[in-house]
């Protein structure tokens, strides 16, 4: 059975040895950085999955803040398995992929908007991530402003992903990383409906 916490190998070490760090302690001279998954395709959630679920493996605190979503998909189920490390939050009011905006849906997405916010800045978390919050600025449900507050207010050793079709200019500028999940093909377009586990 391997010992608890996280394993980076070591160039000088022979091949097969790792230097154990104690679970959820990072590097000194650790930095953070802006991530910004956009673009029309598939994946952006994803990502940020993926990166919650190796920031978990590291026995790093995350908070998943996702906006216009409730706790009712599969991902909820499975992050509920990865420990008290890490903390998700849903800001929505199950709104339908172009239905109109409703007062519900802005007040959700203020008052999660507040908490993301507390969360970051508190600096108690290694990565914090905005999941669909380029969306909810898109629609009018926070202001770019809003947005890049976070880049000001994100401590310096704390990760940031923020996901969401739109990128606005002046984010994609300040974003330390940004990748465009662009859409070549989709069976959406043949009429697949989204599957449990795949795409909810």
């Amino acid at each position: 059975m391997l010992p608890t916490g996280s394993f980076f190998c070591n160039p000088r070490r022979s091949p097969g040895t790792a230097i154990i760090r104690p679970e959820g302690e990072r590097p000194v001279e650790a930095r953070g950085y802006t991530h910004v998954y956009t673009g029309n395709g598939k994946g952006k959630t994803t990502a940020a999955l993926g990166l919650v679920l190796r920031a978990s493996g590291a026995g790093l605190s995350v908070f998943l803040g996702q906006f216009l979503k409730r706790a009712k998909e599969s991902e909820h189920v499975a992050l509920a398995l990865l420990g008290p490390k890490v903390t998700v939050r849903t800001f929505g009011a199950c709104r339908r992929v172009g239905a109109p905006v409703s007062d519900e849906d802005a007040s959700c997405a203020r008052a999660g908007f507040r908490i993301l916010a507390d969360n970051l800045a508190g600096g108690a978390h290694d990565v914090v991530v905005a999941d669909e919050i380029l969306v909810a600025a898109h629609l009018g449900l926070l202001s770019e402003d809003d947005v890049l507050s976070l880049l000001d207010m994100r401590p310096a050793n704390v990760e940031l992903v923020l996901t969401g079709r739109n990128a606005f200019p002046e984010l994609l500028r300040r974003a330390d990383l940004v990748t465009e999940m662009r859409e070549i093909r989709h069976y959406f377009r043949s009429g697949v409906a989204a599957r449990s586990g795949i795409e909810r």
